[in-house]
């Protein structure tokens, strides 16, 4: 397909964008807007500096037939630098799309994701849906109901009651989401590679390794330091410490007189604070700008959640049984 047509598709598709939708470059995740569409390029200023940038559409076309002679998948990595926001343009071309996990960006055969973070056109449409059987979800909305019903700068003037709540509600969160967090791990662990940092939005998370070692049998240790020339007495008991002492002394490996068992785990790399900060404030404004009945529906949402877990952990003492 000559790239004057997929130009003028993707010039299209920013026609059609709203004037709050907001694009994030995949490499150095800086976000920025679309305020000019021309023919032969493209002006975007960035969030964060206010800075406005003509990006070419020769350099479209270059990053096109990089795309096509690398069998339709090209490595971000090799990109010239300050050349971020091309792919991301380029990924509302509805056939390319961007792969961070992979770092490429690649053209496929049908409607591809992009890497537009938020358009303001579309978020009066957007149905809040609860999924299904995750636990996590109905306890966090219950605490966030709880954090805005309480002043919770200082915990010294809430009712004893209203802590009880507090607390229980962070218990659930935290096992919850701790049980969901091992999940994602389980799923996340197949798809990374060690030393190699994948990026979202919000952060970023990397495998590793994990060494673990415990002491093999007593009778097999200490014939091992008798064999190297450890008197029998000096560990009369198999003590940690002690075999770490002779093992400086010897010869004898770990592996000798321990059981070494090392396992991969993912671990968080970094937390971007701004980009969690900047997303929250968007929640807050957009239910601050939502229809009054949309909120009503919202609350009561979070109230008839409240009653089940209520109908469901509430009990009653003697006393008031017998009242």
């Amino acid at each position: 397909m000559p790239f004057s047509v997929s130009w003028h598709t993707l010039l299209d598709e920013l026609d059609d964008l709203s004037d709050g939708a907001e694009l994030i470059t995949p490499l150095s995740h800086d976000r920025f807007r679309i305020t000019d569409v021309q023919e032969h390029r493209v002006v975007v200023r960035f969030t964060e500096t206010g800075d406005t940038r003509p990006l070419q559409r020769d350099q479209f076309e270059t990053l096109y037939r990089r795309i096509q002679e690398a069998n339709n998948e090209f490595d971000l990595d090799r990109l010239p630098p300050d050349a971020d926001p091309y792919p991301a343009v380029l990924s509302l071309h509805p056939r390319f799309e961007i792969d961070e996990q992979r770092g490429t960006i690649t053209e496929q055969d049908g409607e591809t994701a992009t890497q537009l973070v938020s358009d303001d056109a579309e978020t009066d449409d957007t149905e809040r849906v609860e999924p299904d059987g995750l636990d996590v979800y109905s306890d966090a909305l219950l605490l966030i109901d709880a954090l805005e019903r309480h002043h919770v700068s200082d915990l010294t003037e809430l009712e004893t009651n209203a802590l009880v709540n507090l607390y229980t509600l962070c218990s659930d969160v935290q096992r919850n989401a701790n049980e969901f967090r091992q999940n994602i791990a389980d799923v996340l662990l197949d798809r990374l590679h060690h030393d190699q940092p994948v990026h979202g939005q919000y952060g970023s998370v990397q495998r590793t390794a994990r060494r673990n070692r415990s002491l093999k049998d007593d009778e097999l240790v200490l014939n091992a330091f008798e064999a190297a020339g450890i008197e029998r007495k000096r560990l009369t008991t198999v003590d940690a410490n002690k075999v770490d002492e002779a093992l400086d002394v010897t010869e004898l490996s770990e592996s000798d007189v321990y059981e070494i068992d090392e396992s991969e785990y993912v671990r968080k790399a970094e937390v971007d604070e701004e980009v969690k900060e900047s997303r929250l404030q968007g929640l807050k404004d957009r239910l601050a700008a939502s229809e009054e009945a949309e909120t009503d529906d919202l609350r009561r949402e979070i109230e008839e959640l409240e009653d089940r877990i209520d109908d469901l952990t509430s009990f009653s003492t003697g006393t008031q049984m017998q009242s």
